[in-house]
Parts: C-alpha cells; structure tokens; sequence
C-alpha cells in the first residue's frame, strides 16, 4: 500500500521533523567515529520540506552543500513514552528523504542548525509506503546517474523502533511529525544543475535537481 505525499492543503506540515546523526555502522567506519551509545539527535524545520521534482536551492552562502540519502519515517498518531515493540502501530509509512546539509557552514558554526535549516533542505517523496518493514531495505543515492551511496537499513546502529522509542521518551510526537533515520556512507556535494536521487526498495526514486538562489527567485520560488 502507499499514501500520497500531498494533502488537500498541499505537502503536509509536520509540527518537527527529528533527525539522527551517524545511524550506519558502515558510516561510523568510514568517517573512522566510534559507535555512539545513544542515538544523537537534531531538528530540521518544517520550512524546509519540499517534494519530489522540486528544486533544491542551493543559498548563496553556503559553497558546499551535500546530499544525504536517509529513510524518513512518518508518524501516525500522538505518542509519548513508547517502548519500541509499540512503535509500529504508531507508524503512518516510510518515503524517502535527502537531509540537505551545508556542510561548510556545518564546518564554521561548529553545529548544525544553520547547515541544515535552509529551505528545501528536506526533500521527501515520492511517497509513503505503509506496508513496509523498515529494517531491510536497500537505500542508494545517484547524482546524474552516478551511483555515490549504497547501503541497507540493516547496517543501522539504532533501528526505526528503537529511535521511535527513544525520541517518544524525550518529546511527544504528534501526527505528521517525520524522524529522519541517518545516512550511509558516501555523502559528498553537489553543484547547480546537478540532479540528485534517493532510492529506496518498496518506496520509489525522490528526484530534485540543484538550482541556484538567484534562478530560484526569478523564477518566483
């Protein structure tokens, strides 16, 4: 089964969108960082999401923006203190997403919130699969065509109902909320004009091409 991405309001409008870094062994390995012992966790805003076949715009003052192909989860239904075997009954469905990082802002600011808060810094799409389980799929990411991630959700370190579990215990989670579910290794950049996408098994191919901020505006994005 799937759902569609839009509502009869448009793309619909979570009330936070929590994401999670270094979720992949194989991420861990290659950046040569110790497994974290707890999920490591920040918020992307709203203003950020943008859907499949929109483009992503690249700010003016960022010179490095990289792509990030990651499993979004979407939640079902207000939920707080859940242990992760109810986690899955309080799962709406899973669609791609690309956690657009400007990574030499990251680099500068010593955190992450200006690096990650741009808007369109959160493709989701093409849309959410229900019926899905979340704990083996294949996930990759192309930029024009060229394959540059290629991974499986069985290589994270926290699985979605043990992040569900985790992230209820701190902040309730309301209907629409997203948890991004980190990244497998081969992140890099990407350039005006290019063309990024994120596959992953059961759910569909997000496809977003890189515009520049001034073509954004003249074109009245």
């Amino acid at each position: 089964m799937e759902r569609p991405m839009e509502t009869s309001s448009g793309l619909f409008h979570p009330s936070k969108i929590v994401a999670v870094g270094l979720n992949y062994f194989d991420h861990a390995k290659e950046l040569n960082m110790p497994v974290p012992d707890h999920p490591i966790l920040f918020l992307k805003p709203p203003t950020g999401l943008l859907g499949d076949g929109q483009p992503i715009v690249h700010p003016a003052q960022s010179r490095e923006v990289h792509y990030e192909a990651e499993l979004a989860v979407v939640i079902k239904d207000r939920v707080r203190n859940i242990s992760a075997a109810e986690a899955p009954a309080h799962i709406l469905g899973y669609t791609c997403a690309n956690d657009v990082t400007a990574r030499d802002l990251q680099k500068i600011d010593g955190q992450w919130t200006r690096a990650k808060s741009f808007d369109t810094f959160c493709p989701l799409g093409p849309r959410i699969a229900t019926d899905v389980d979340p704990r083996n799929l294949n996930i990759v990411s192309r930029l024009n065509g060229v394959t540059r991630q290629a991974s499986n959700t069985r290589e994270m370190i926290f699985d979605v109902f043990r992040l569900v579990e985790f992230i209820s215990g701190i902040m309730t989670l309301l209907p629409g909320d997203v948890i991004l579910t980190g990244t497998p290794p081969g992140v890099g950049p990407m350039k005006i004009g290019d063309t990024i996408e994120i596959e992953i098994d059961h759910i569909g191919v997000l496809r977003n091409k890189i515009a520049g901020a001034e073509e954004n505006r003249q074109s009245g994005g």
